[in-house]
């Protein structure tokens, strides 16, 4: 039986498979700033899929949040196939950078569970107060602060954060963190989190041992 193709797809004669690879070979694809991409895109999934495999890839679409990438196929595939290079490669976050993404992913998902829902987007300011509240040591704390444009910076070039235009800035959360930052990587990082604070709490002196 023959799927039928979304409303708004393209005949699928004129249908292009490597405009959806190519766009996805460069990054994350939306819906919203790429609907010409994305039309063809949810047409050939199943094309996609059987073209992207060859190279160890995975394509991962979320129609509901409009966004779609490629993923590395596991290193141990169930199905035992050969293993091939990666053409995605693994990046080692430092830990403010993971701090930065979990509170990201905390604050979008209190937004979705909100009334007023839609996009999600801080200023600065409000990304230093997310920050600042989380770490108990204030040396670590203010050192944060003041690194904070590099570690935000890291978060756009990583494609989880969006500079807004115009003068007020602000940066939007990317929904693709969603696909990324799950509830596994959150508890992980939660314990961690907190072994870091206790062993800050245990460095620190009691009050009645200060000078």
């Amino acid at each position: 039986m023959t799927a039928l193709l979304p409303d708004t797809a393209p005949p699928r004669a004129e249908l292009s498979l490597p405009l959806v690879v190519t766009s996805l070979m460069r990054g994350v694809v939306y819906r919203e700033s790429a609907p010409e991409v994305w039309r063809h895109l949810l047409a050939l999934q199943p094309d996609l899929r059987d073209h992207v495999a060859v190279l160890g890839l995975v394509p991962v679409v979320d129609e509901t949040e409009g966004y779609a990438f490629l993923r590395q196929r596991p290193d141990e595939d169930p199905d035992g196939g050969v293993p091939v290079p990666r053409l995605v490669a693994r990046r080692s976050l430092s830990f403010p950078v993971s701090l930065l993404l979990a509170l990201l992913r905390r604050r979008l998902a209190a937004t979705d569970a909100g009334e007023a829902g839609g996009r999600l987007v801080l200023s600065r300011l409000e990304i230093v107060d997310l920050l600042a509240e989380v770490l108990p040591d204030p040396g670590r704390r203010n050192r944060l602060v003041e690194q904070v444009d590099g570690h935000v910076a890291k978060a756009v070039e990583l494609g989880f954060l969006r500079r807004m235009p115009g003068p007020d800035g602000g940066f939007e959360v990317r929904r693709v963190l969603k696909a990324f930052v799950d509830a596994q990587w959150l508890a992980d990082f939660d314990a961690k989190l907190a072994e870091y604070a206790a062993a800050t709490q245990q460095l620190q002196p009691a009050v009645e041992d200060l000078p």
